[in-house]
């Protein structure tokens, strides 16, 4: 009985937090049918339902635009729906490189970026990320001035070493999945991705080079958050 009344109320208070969100976003993000077909392709596309919501990628956008970032890296394609809410504050002449593993998730995404029309913004890389991080050095790539990492947390830690290494002097790292229901407290987890996102905290918090926060989020995806710093 106990079980089953909790599970009622975290049913009743994921309902609310998803009808906030819907509000929010029907007062603040005017409908895009891009966005929204894009949207639908990704479900067709029968993609994990993991990426960004769109007021999560309002608030990706706003920090792109407050920051007047030209150059973005991002670690974790999905169907590229965060990638465009990124491409979208670029100013003439910006570039997203953005890195995905899986080959079906990328061409899912190029698909995306060309419906969108922002294809000649981005640089959709496929294969392990760091070994894209690896060969980004290798060419020289330009500093990045906005780095949103959101790919497989247990490399966290190593993805935050290459931002830093790919950063200067007041690039923005943002990273997302950083509170996992809760999950961060428990220090004796069995799930690798949270012990990934403890290392990530614990990196940043010794790391002189980096000032950052987190936020708790609630909403349509559930009990999470947002880490958010800039390179000193």
């Amino acid at each position: 009985m106990k079980q089953s009344f909790i599970a009622g109320k975290m049913t009743e208070q994921q309902q609310l937090w998803d009808d906030v969100d819907r509000y929010v976003e029907s007062q603040l993000i005017p409908h895009d049918d891009v966005l929204a077909s894009i949207a639908e392709h990704n479900r067709q596309a029968e993609l994990p339902p993991i990426e960004v919501t769109d007021l999560q990628g309002q608030f990706l956008q706003l920090l792109v635009r407050m920051s007047g970032s030209q150059r973005i890296l991002e670690l974790g394609t999905l169907g590229g729906y965060s990638t465009i809410w990124m491409a979208r504050a670029l100013p003439e002449g910006g570039k997203i490189v953005t890195l995905e593993l899986d080959e079906y998730y990328a061409r899912t995404a190029a698909a995306n970026f060309a419906y969108a029309g922002v294809s000649e913004q981005i640089d959709l890389r496929v294969g392990a990320a760091l070994e894209q991080l690896q060969q980004l050095e290798q060419e020289g790539a330009e500093p990045f001035d906005f780095i949103f990492i959101d790919a497989d947390k247990p490399n966290n830690p190593n993805y935050l070493q290459w931002a830093l290494r790919l950063s200067h002097p007041g690039t923005i790292i943002v990273g997302d999945n950083v509170i996992r229901q809760g999950e961060v407290i428990d220090r004796h987890s069995s799930d690798p991705r949270v012990q990934g996102i403890r290392s990530f905290y614990e990196l940043i918090r010794d790391e002189v080079r980096i000032t950052a926060t987190a936020l708790q989020t609630v909403g349509e995806k559930g009990y999470d958050g947002f880490l958010i710093g800039i390179v000193n």
